[in-house]
């Protein structure tokens, strides 16, 4: 008995769980026995809550049959998956983080740009290894953020329709975006979800064929590689309009419009992220050469001054930092590690998964180089399931430091209690 997929993406919380609780028994008695990843992990996991083609419990799965034996979700403005997310980790036995991703106002512009494609003092931010009982207090936070991230949504539809209007295509913001959301179930509405309307009507209206392209480098100025080309000339593609919408990322300036009143500052991020149990960490991009998500172009970031940056992250209270391995070089993390070492910050690591062409594995943590981020997944569920019994007693909390000055030592102590939860489940 296998499960199905499309159960396991209904639009229903409770059938979605109850798809996967009645055949995880059988598939794991099966003779194709999923090859486990132990040296893995990732903690970065979009799901429809945010843009994803992955329901939590979904994501979940999907995360299981790579192989992995961690895996975390990490939704921009949200916590609405989490409690689905844990769920089904739990019935799949695998350790389980749970975050939430932001965008902050950070006034750094003197320096250069941040992590931001698209905006000058403001940064993408995450709260990791936030404890459940206080899933529901911290979402009540950021629903505000939503509410006023939606409006700003709906500011660039508009700009969208008055920018397409001449080539005949329109976007209804209700049919073609909300509904296609978790928004009414407190999800957030996310350019992707804006660019993924657009990328259906742009198949709408020239197919799958070289006018499509024509249109994109003559009219909109994209300059498509021969593997963009490939994709969406291919009329079995299954992923097109992930393809389409990673194209249409890759330049912004015909829709986007600057976050402000939805974004906190950064102090207020920090505060309340200790508040609620969790880990502030800064999402750490590096200058982009090569973009592997293919929806970036090359842009410098906070590489030139990474020296002045993370001991500014360190004094403000952040206390990891975050990143995607295969977005960088060797050289890239190699500097990154002898900084946060040096200032004794957590590093986390996750890929970022919003579209189906995403390996949910990380190959860079094969290499033994990179060991410790799995250490620090390990520990970051410890912290979580430590911090759901007091959640005075998580991994930065006065206690720990107390008793673990050195950060490795704490990290050491806290994945075993990680490894060890696991045993605990119901």
């Amino acid at each position: 008995m296998t499960i199905n997929p499309y159960k396991l993406n209904c639009k229903s919380k409770s059938k979605r769980i109850q798809a996967l609780s009645e055949s995880i028994t059988f598939e794991m008695k099966s003779d194709e026995k999923v090859m486990p990843r132990e040296n893995d992990s990732n903690n970065h996991i979009h799901t429809t809550y945010s843009f994803s083609p992955y329901s939590p419990t979904a994501a979940a799965y999907a995360a299981y049959k790579s192989g992995l034996k961690t895996c975390g979700i990490m939704d921009h403005d949200t916590l609405a998956g989490a409690n689905e997310f844990s769920q089904a980790c739990k019935i799949l036995k695998m350790g389980y983080t749970c975050g939430v991703e932001m965008r902050i106002k950070f006034k750094l512009g003197q320096w250069g740009r941040m992590n931001h494609p698209d905006q000058l003092n403001c940064a993408y931010v995450t709260a990791h290894g936030i404890p459940s009982t206080s899933i529901q207090s911290f979402d009540k936070f950021l629903k505000p953020y939503r509410l006023v991230r939606l409006e700003r949504s709906k500011a660039m539809v508009d700009k969208i329709n008055i920018h397409f209007k001449k080539y005949g295509i329109y976007l209804d913001f209700n049919m073609d975006v909300y509904e296609k959301s978790e928004a009414a179930d407190n999800g957030t509405i996310t350019e992707r979800h804006i660019l993924y309307a657009l990328a259906t009507k742009l198949e709408e209206r020239y197919g799958r064929n070289s006018t499509l392209i024509m249109f994109l480098e003559n009219e909109l100025g994209y300059q498509l590689s021969k593997k963009q080309q490939k994709y969406l000339l291919d009329n079995d593609n299954e992923y097109f309009l992930y393809d389409l919408l990673g194209i249409i990322k890759s330049k912004t300036d015909f829709f986007y419009i600057d976050a402000d009143s939805e974004m906190p500052n950064v102090e207020e991020f920090i505060e309340t992220t200790k508040t609620f149990g969790g880990i502030p960490a800064y999402a750490y991009l590096g200058d982009v050469i090569d973009s592997v998500t293919g929806d970036k172009s090359p842009q410098t970031f906070e590489d030139h001054y990474l020296e002045k940056l993370i001991p500014e992250l360190k004094r403000l209270g952040f206390e990891a930092i975050a990143y995607m391995p295969t977005r960088n070089t060797k050289e890239q993390l190699f500097r990154l590690k002898k900084l946060c070492k040096q200032y004794q910050l957590m590093e986390i690591s996750g890929e970022d998964i919003n579209s189906p062409r995403q390996s949910f594995h990380c190959k860079a943590l094969e290499d033994p180089e990179f060991s410790h981020l799995v250490t620090s997944t390990w520990a970051l569920i410890g912290h979580e399931r430590n911090s759901e019994i007091d959640i005075d007693n998580g991994l930065f909390s006065k206690k720990s430091i107390e008793q673990y000055p050195n950060l490795e030592d704490r990290l050491s102590y806290f994945e075993a209690l990680g490894k060890a939860s696991i045993n605990h489940y119901e």
